[in-house]
C-alpha cells in the first residue's frame, strides 16, 4: 500500500450514514480521492478506497511530460492484487507519436530503451498522421476499431493532430446534439470488445509485450480509448484488480480535462440559447456525455462494458485467456517479466 496512505488517520476522512460509508482524501497536489459505498461493510470500503487512492496519487509520478506526445504515462508502480508492482521504465501508454520531438525520442531511447511500438489506429488514420520513426524500434499496426465504426468514427471524432482547435470544436459541436453520433459513442466500447478481429489483435499485442526485447509503447490517436482497452487487458493479464484497471483508464480524463471542460461549457451554453428561443429539447445531458466520451473517456461506458464482458464471457480473466487467446502460462511469464516485489 502507498506509504502516504499508511500515514493517514482514516477517522479524519470517514463519513457514515444510512446510505453507507464515504471516504474522502484531498491529496497535497490537489487531487481528491473519494470512495462511496452503499450496503457494503466498512472493511470493503477501506480496501476499495486504498486501491483507488494508490492509482490516482501514482499518476503524478507516472505521467510523462513529453513535448509532442499527448496523454503519456508509465504503467510502473501500479500495484497488483498479489502485492507486486509493475516495474518502472518498461511499459508506456500514450497518444500517437506523429509530433514526437527530438527530446521525446531521446527519452524513449535512453530512459525507456524503447524497442516496440504498437499502433491501434486504422490504416487511413495512421497514414494521415504517421508516427515519427525511431531507429531500432519495431512498429506494429493492429487496428482494433471494428470496420463498421471506422467511417462514423472518422467523421465524428476528428484527429487532434490534424485539426486546429477551432475546427475541432466546431466539428464536435456539430455532432454533440446528433442522436446517431451519441449512440455511436455509447456503442463504441461494446463493439470493440465483442469484435473478433479486435480480440485477435489485442491478443497479439499482449504476446508482443511478452516477447519485447526492451521498452514497449502503445497508442491510438489520443491514447485513451483503443489504447485504454489495451492497457486494461494488459493490467488484467498482470493481475490487477478491477478498481485499478478502471482508475488507470479514467486518468485520461485528467490529461484532457481542460479541453473536456471547455467543450462541455460550450454545449451547456448552446442549450441555454435553445431554451431561450424555444427550440430546446435536443438533449443537453446526452450532448455533454458525447463530448466527455469523445474528448476524454467515459468511465460509465467503460465499466458497463466490463460488466458486458462478465455477462457474455464469464469474467475478464476468462476473456483474456479464451477470446484474446493469451493463455495462463503466457500470463505467468508476463508477470515474471514485468512485476517486482520492490518499488523500483
Amino acid at each position: 500500500m502507498n506509504e502516504e496512505l499508511q500515514r493517514i488517520n482514516l477517522d479524519d476522512y470517514v463519513q457514515t450514514g444510512e446510505g453507507g460509508t464515504s471516504l474522502t482524501y484531498n491529496h497535497k497536489d490537489g487531487k481528491t480521492c473519494q470512495s462511496k459505498m452503499k450496503n457494503e461493510d466498512f472493511a470493503t470500503a477501506i480496501i476499495l478506497f486504498a486501491m483507488t487512492f494508490s492509482a490516482q496519487v501514482a499518476h503524478s509520478q507516472r505521467a510523462i511530460a513529453f513535448e509532442g506526445v499527448e496523454n503519456a504515462r508509465d504503467m510502473g508502480t501500479l500495484v497488483m492484487q498479489d502485492g507486486q508492482t509493475i516495474r518502472m521504465g518498461m511499459l508506456v501508454r500514450s497518444g500517437c507519436l506523429a509530433k514526437a520531438s527530438d527530446g521525446d525520442v531521446a527519452v524513449l531511447k535512453e530512459k525507456y530503451r524503447l524497442t516496440d511500438v504498437f499502433d491501434f489506429r486504422f490504416e487511413a488514420e495512421a497514414n494521415a498522421t504517421p508516427d515519427r520513426i525511431i531507429d531500432g524500434v519495431s512498429y506494429t499496426h493492429l487496428s482494433t476499431l471494428p470496420t463498421a465504426f471506422i467511417q462514423g468514427f472518422s467523421s465524428s471524432r476528428p484527429d487532434s493532430t490534424r485539426m486546429d482547435t477551432r475546427d475541432m470544436a466546431a466539428m464536435l459541436m456539430k455532432y454533440a446534439f446528433d442522436p446517431k453520433a451519441q449512440t455511436m459513442a455509447r456503442q463504441l466500447y461494446p463493439a470493440i470488445v465483442t469484435d473478433s478481429t479486435a480480440q485477435h489483435y489485442y491478443g497479439e499485442f499482449l504476446r508482443g509485450v511478452l516477447n519485447a526485447k526492451g521498452g514497449v509503447l502503445w497508442h491510438c490517436s489520443q491514447g485513451k480509448d483503443r489504447a485504454g482497452w489495451a492497457s486494461a487487458f494488459l493490467l488484467a493479464a498482470l493481475g490487477a484488480s478491477r478498481e485499478t484497471i478502471v482508475a488507470d483508464f479514467d486518468l485520461s480524463n485528467q490529461s484532457y480535462a481542460p479541453a473536456v471542460e471547455a467543450m462541455t461549457d460550450k454545449v451547456k451554453g448552446k442549450e441555454r440559447l435553445r431554451v431561450g428561443d424555444g427550440t430546446s429539447g435536443m438533449g443537453s445531458d446526452e450532448a455533454v456525455a458525447f463530448i466527455r466520451a469523445m474528448v476524454g473517456v467515459s468511465r460509465e461506458n467503460f465499466e458497463a462494458t466490463l460488466n458486458l464482458i462478465d455477462q457474455r464471457y464469464g469474467s475478464l480473466p476468462g476473456y483474456i485467456e479464451n477470446q484474446l487467446g493469451f493463455k495462463k502460462e503466457e500470463q505467468q511469464q508476463l508477470r515474471l517479466k514485468y512485476l517486482t516485489t520492490k518499488q523500483d
